[in-house]
């Protein structure tokens, strides 16, 4: 199959629309839920957190992914700005907040709503970098597989764009089954949203071209994510002990 018009424009026009559709979905989900709104009290700077968060792990881990090229780049700040990463927005967010929480005094676990919304986006996104094509640069690599996508180079690729897509579309479903069950636990259902998520890119990326290869033949964002499941899982363990799969029946 041949991708015969690429849209460069199409990532930045549908990476808008992400942010912009699950932010509003966020909206309604807490609407839905009797909380009051982002910009009201301690939530609007868990907020806060989560967008400079995201917007400072975005920039590391990509440079991560490309670190042979920061000699070069250091000294111009546009480029040094330029490049994302939804592995680190989603650690950088994670941690914002957590930041965020510590100097507001939130003690409670603000992470399960922001599961879906961040589905969505992830899915919303993808479709961009797909349209975009060889300027993405999240194209997967050489296939004989009849479904390869032939991006205008000629080479049939993994279209790993799309395998995401269909990701983040399962992973929906099976949270969505789990949510009254992980419920016993807030913030379960987005530490298993995480580590799903962090392994997915663990496996997928070996089917992407690697811009610079760490020890193993990794790419910096595949180290990334094995270092934070390696810190992430065992909170995940630890909290997935505590529930019940198969609540008892209350006797009559």
């Amino acid at each position: 199959m041949r991708l015969d018009t690429a849209y460069p424009l199409a990532h930045p026009v549908f990476e808008a629309l992400a942010l912009f559709v699950g932010a509003q979905y966020y909206r309604i989900l807490r609407r839905r839920a009797g909380a009051p709104g982002l910009l009201t009290g301690k939530d609007f700077g868990v907020v806060l957190g989560c967008v400079f968060g995201a917007a400072l792990g975005n920039k590391l881990v990509f440079w991560a992914e490309f670190p042979h090229l920061l000699p070069r780049y250091w000294d111009q700040p546009a480029v040094l700005l330029a490049g994302q990463s939804m592995v680190g927005g989603l650690l950088g967010g994670l941690l914002g907040v957590e930041l965020a929480k510590k100097l507001t005094g939130i003690t409670r676990s603000t992470g399960d709503d922001f599961v879906f919304p961040v589905l969505l986006g992830l899915m919303i996104g993808r479709v961009g970098c797909f349209l975009a094509g060889l300027s993405d640069g999240t194209y997967g690599v050489a296939t004989s597989l009849p479904w390869g996508i032939d991006f205008g180079d000629g080479v049939a690729r993994h279209p790993t764009q799309l395998y995401e897509i269909v990701f983040a579309g399962l992973l929906w479903v099976w949270l969505r089954r789990l949510r009254p069950t992980l419920g016993q636990t807030p913030g379960l259902l987005f530490k298993l949203m995480l580590s799903a998520y962090l392994l997915w890119r663990l496996l997928v990326d070996f089917l992407k071209p690697v811009p610079y290869e760490f020890p193993g033949g990794l790419s910096g964002i595949q180290i990334v994510c094995i270092l934070a499941l390696l810190i992430y899982l065992p909170l995940v363990v630890s909290n997935w002990r505590g529930i019940r799969l198969f609540p008892l029946k209350a006797e009559s």
